[in-house]
């Protein structure tokens, strides 16, 4: 199938490993050229240069904190008129609510409800008059199913959620579709932090946990960036412009319900 997004441009957040160079890579392999960012320049320039040489599209890597003002500055002055952003940052710690005081919840906000909602400001606009553009936030399954240790991390994303819900039915109208991936159990560094905070607390060692976890998820495995790429791309094409405003699960049937 052709996505229909040779030539477009992208912003992608977090993206010099995990989900968001799954995401990266993906849209690449599409011919979308794409301004790559995250704080460790020596990752990033890697996934740069790989993923250039690898398709052949130009790829800008801008070395930075996306959650600052300075470094979402710095990105959107590399491209300041995005076809498409995909909204990405790490997730707060896990812990116990007893434990979270304003600093923390602040730093959770900030980075995974305020941040995306400025990038998604500072673009919106333009993309509307262009009657082009594709948003998606990288969230997580704990939106639809909270998870106890990630109080911060079901907070702040539950509030980008409740905003993005009305914000998408206005922008639709001009082809402009916000919509969310909810990653469940992918294989990345963020499910390995989870499973050392586990094991630290528990004192059951890591490998048994992570067969644990593959075992009891329906598909008897964790997720790969490679196919959560694949969804981000295919939501970013010229051929989802009916779709806005949903959350879409990636997490091998672990959800119960039928909704």
């Amino acid at each position: 199938m052709d996505l229909g997004l040779t030539g477009k441009w992208a912003i992608v957040c977090a993206s010099s490993k995990g989900l968001g160079r799954g995401c990266a890579e993906a849209l690449a392999g599409e011919g979308v050229n794409l301004v790559v960012t995250a704080r460790t320049q020596s990752t990033l320039n890697e996934a740069a240069e790989y993923i250039a040489n690898k398709w052949g599209v130009t790829v800008e890597a801008v070395t930075g904190d996306i959650t600052t003002p300075e470094g979402r500055a710095e990105v959107l002055k590399a491209c300041p008129n995005p076809d498409i952003l995909v909204n990405n940052a790490g997730g707060p710690p896990p812990g116990d609510y007893h434990d979270w005081g304003l600093d923390e919840w602040n730093k959770a906000l900030n980075a995974n409800m305020l941040t995306p909602i400025e990038l998604m400001k500072a673009v919106i606009d333009g993309m509307r008059e262009r009657k082009f553009g594709r948003i998606v936030n990288i969230t997580s399954a704990a939106v639809k199913a909270p998870i106890d240790i990630l109080g911060l991390s079901n907070g702040a994303r539950a509030g980008l959620t409740g905003f993005v819900a009305g914000l998408s039915r206005k922008t639709v109208i001009d082809n402009v579709t916000i919509n969310a991936l909810l990653p469940g159990p992918f294989d990345t560094d963020r499910l390995k932090s989870n499973f050392e905070a586990v094991a630290s607390s528990t004192g059951t060692p890591i490998g048994e946990l992570r067969a644990q976890r593959a075992a009891a998820n329906p598909a008897g495995r964790f997720g790969t960036a490679e196919e959560f790429g694949a969804a981000c791309a295919f939501l970013c094409s010229d051929k989802s412009g009916f779709i806005t405003g949903q959350n879409i699960l990636l997490d091998g049937g672990a959800f119960p319900g039928t909704l």
